[in-house]
């Protein structure tokens, strides 16, 4: 049974309904924006979803999120160096968005603050996806800026365009907004990152159009004390294809939703990812996709290495309409974990209305198999050395499936430091 009754809000639930009304006169947006933020209010006074609900079973965000930072200054932060180096940087630091450089032809690039004041992002975008969307909630009433990006019907993006939502602690909400056009293709990076005891949200929405191809990673390399609520919504049109691979690597608690449609005859979706978890980390991927057209790809693989005392979660949810016939969907969950105070929960769901499809999905856990280790060993390397090997390499499988040399090369060089700091 999904519902519960709250009478009393928790510390953290008491100071975000507060501290609505005190940002409410910083807050962009039209008359029909300001009713959006009021019902996603609405919803927070009804309390953070508990374990209770089945989506949110092994993240207690009521219990979890014990507390809320205030806000800090805009100018605290600043943009980090890009992970490609030619890639165009569209920074928003705690929650403003300082530059607007020039697009690259075919494309624009507006500030989400000023699409909040002409309304823009209303009905469709500010809406909580039902009662414990609390992602989407607390993203709708404090969101301040962010970037929107249209990608022209056919153009190809040669330059990465990298995306940084960057904090200096305290509270940053920001959102993406990208559309790729029919035809199009583009590289988007999004950077998810800051310094000191935060509460970050992100809400991105990507519209990959008839026959686009659009490649997105996302970085999520938040600091050991900081809260990360993402949300990842994509809807794919005809012979489209998107690529989006995941890589968390930071936080104390980390909750990534991915949310993806495949709404169009013969669209693709390949998800890759790589949780990292060390320390206290609490980390949870939760995807839902539904495949609702005939003849729809996707592939979902996920490696996970846990040390220390974290603990890891990946739900997965995969839907196929009765009209999705032909759909192929595979989706895979490896954990390694190297220590017994560690966890992970693996929770892969098919929910199949179509008769005539190929569906599977599997999960292991396992921990660094000794043959291999005294193989290495036996020629000459320390443990230490060997074990970093083996579990680069569990890894590293996933991110040289990218096929781009300056990505995977770039991708490895954040395993190398994360090892470094865990190994």
């Amino acid at each position: 049974m999904n519902l519960h009754a709250q009478n009393t809000l928790t510390e953290a639930e008491t100071a975000l309904v507060d501290g609505y009304s005190s940002r409410f006169s910083d807050l962009p947006g039209d008359a029909e924006v300001t009713v959006r933020r009021d019902e996603a209010l609405e919803l927070l006074k009804k309390g953070l979803p508990t374990r209770r609900i089945e989506a949110w079973h092994y993240t207690d965000l009521r219990r979890l999120l014990s507390s809320v930072p205030e806000f800090k200054p805009v100018n605290d932060a600043e943009a980090v160096a890009p992970l490609i180096e030619n890639a165009l940087v569209l920074p928003v630091l705690n929650g403003t968005s300082h530059e607007r450089p020039a697009a690259p032809e075919g494309a624009t690039i507006a500030t989400l603050a000023e699409k909040l004041q002409e309304g823009a992002l209303s009905a469709n975008w500010l809406t909580a996806s039902d009662r414990f969307d609390a992602v989407g909630a607390i993203n709708a009433a404090f969101v301040s800026d962010g970037y929107w990006l249209e990608i022209a019907e056919g153009t190809e993006i040669e330059r990465p365009v990298e995306l940084q939502n960057i904090h200096a602690g305290g509270q940053v909400h920001g959102r993406f907004v990208v559309n790729a056009a029919a035809g199009s293709k583009a590289t988007i990076i999004e950077r998810q990152t800051g310094v000191g005891d935060a509460l970050a949200t992100s809400v991105t929405h990507l519209d990959v159009g008839d026959g686009a191809d659009v490649f997105w990673i996302l970085l999520q390399e938040q600091p050991d004390d900081a809260t990360y609520l993402g949300q990842f919504t994509a809807s794919l049109g005809k012979d489209s294809s998107l690529t989006l691979f995941i890589l968390n690597s930071g936080g104390k608690l980390v909750r990534q939703e991915v949310k993806v449609v495949a709404r169009g005859e013969g669209s693709e979706f390949k998800l890759r990812g790589v949780n990292l978890l060390g320390g206290e980390a609490h980390c949870d991927v939760t995807m839902v996709l539904d495949h609702l057209a005939p003849d729809t790809v996707s592939t979902e693989t996920f490696r996970n290495v846990v040390t220390g005392k974290a603990n890891g979660v990946f739900q997965g949810q995969i839907r196929v309409a009765k009209i999705a016939q032909k759909t192929d969907a595979k989706m895979a969950c490896n954990t390694l974990l190297l220590s017994d105070e560690g966890g992970f929960s693996s929770k892969p769901e098919l929910e199949i209305f179509a008769d005539d499809v190929a569906c599977g999905h599997g999960a292991t856990v396992t921990d660094i198999e000794e043959d291999h280790l005294f193989y290495l060993m036996a020629r000459g390397i320390d443990e230490k050395t060997a074990r970093g090997l083996l579990v680069k390499a569990f890894v590293a499988e996933v991110i040289e499936e990218l096929e781009d040399e300056i990505v995977i090369e770039a991708l490895e060089a954040r395993l190398v430091d994360w090892f470094a700091a865990h190994g």
